[in-house]
């Protein structure tokens, strides 16, 4: 799969399964989140738009101001073909998004190793999500890894590991750890030895760049996912070369067990 679009015109086409027109969205909802884990000084702000196709959910995060709530009132009861192709990104993302996964849910999908995150508290929860898209990486000392949307337990894992994290975000100036934090994604990727990022790539436009770019230059692309996640394992062997895909309940919105299912590639690893 080349690009985001080309993946849009297979699925309208009916190429990766049942025709969108024959599915609905069956609620829809917005979701406007905060969070701060105890000891912490950054507050988590995330916009989420849900759509529900039969048992799964398709979700995009997005920037304030993007979609606004009442968009959810008249979503319910429409066909997936008139979102997929004609509505804001956030919706066509999410859209594609509970297609694809109602095609191939993440629990039944062959090479999807079920990740179970423990009951507890937030900051519980959080660690042992993030060391699960950790456990993704084998960064060799002295690497270089570029981080698009800072996830400050990641910057921590891939420092530890003896890399050297080069982080990329719009909404952050420094990391936790106190790194400087570019907003220049391309100049961070061509600095890197391999790139980690965020399905929010897909919401904001910039995920066939990266894409792109990462397979000009043969880096290893790693992506963990809310948003999108069924969106980002289609490209798995085609630019991506691992995914953490996290379909909802997120694992911020539940005190109870709930999964994450990491992919890897057939053509590699997350080796820098």
């Amino acid at each position: 799969m080349t690009s985001v679009a080309a993946l849009t015109e297979s699925v309208l086409a009916g190429e990766r399964g049942p025709s969108p027109a024959d599915l609905s969205v069956i609620s829809a909802f917005w979701l406007h989140h905060t969070t701060r884990l105890p000891g912490a000084d950054v507050t988590y702000r995330n916009y989420y738009l849900l759509l529900r196709v039969g048992e799964v959910f398709g979700a995009c995060s997005f920037e304030p101001g993007e979609l606004d709530p009442s968009y959810c009132e008249e979503a319910s009861g429409l066909s997936l073909d008139k979102l997929i192709g004609d509505a804001p990104l956030p919706v066509r993302i999410a859209a594609l998004d509970a297609y694809l996964a109602s095609v191939e849910p993440h629990h039944s999908a062959p090479g999807a190793e079920e990740i179970v995150l423990p009951a507890g508290t937030p900051d519980v929860r959080a660690r042992a999500r993030d060391a699960a898209v950790a456990g993704l990486l084998e960064v060799r000392p002295g690497a270089k890894v570029a981080l698009i949307g800072v996830v400050n337990p990641l910057v921590d894992a891939i420092t530890e590991r003896g890399g050297s994290c080069l982080p990329c975000d719009f909404n952050l100036a420094r990391t936790a750890s106190g790194l400087p934090v570019s907003r220049d994604m391309t100049a961070v990727v061509d600095a890197a030895d391999a790139v980690v990022a965020t399905g929010m790539t897909l919401s904001n436009g910039s995920f066939d760049v990266l894409l792109d770019r990462c397979r000009e230059q043969s880096k290893p692309l790693a992506v963990y996912a809310q948003t999108g996640s069924a969106v980002v394992r289609a490209f798995l062997g085609s630019g991506v070369t691992a995914l953490s895909a996290e379909p909802f309940p997120f694992s911020q919105f539940s005190s109870r067990p709930t999964s994450l299912y990491r992919y890897q590639s057939q053509d590699g690893d997350v080796r820098t």
